[in-house]
């Protein structure tokens, strides 16, 4: 699976359904997720992770994410 630009997964990502969108959340701490669509990921604030959208799917596994230095 190849990864595309930010901006790409942005744009796929937005056509999907807002209500699906907002069901998601954080699978280490099951709070809502904010869609940082700059850097192209989803993120929880509260746990200091980034999950990214690889074609235009967000990848939701903890050991996929990024520490953002917060949380």
């Amino acid at each position: 699976m190849t990864e595309g630009s930010a901006e790409e997964n942005f744009a796929m990502l937005r056509d999907m359904d807002e209500a699906l969108l907002a069901r998601l959340v954080c699978p280490s701490t099951r709070t809502p997720l904010r869609h940082d669509a700059i850097a192209g990921e989803l993120v929880s604030d509260q746990a200091g992770l980034a999950y990214p959208i690889r074609d235009g799917i967000p990848v939701l596994l903890i050991e996929a994410a990024r520490r953002t230095g917060t949380g």
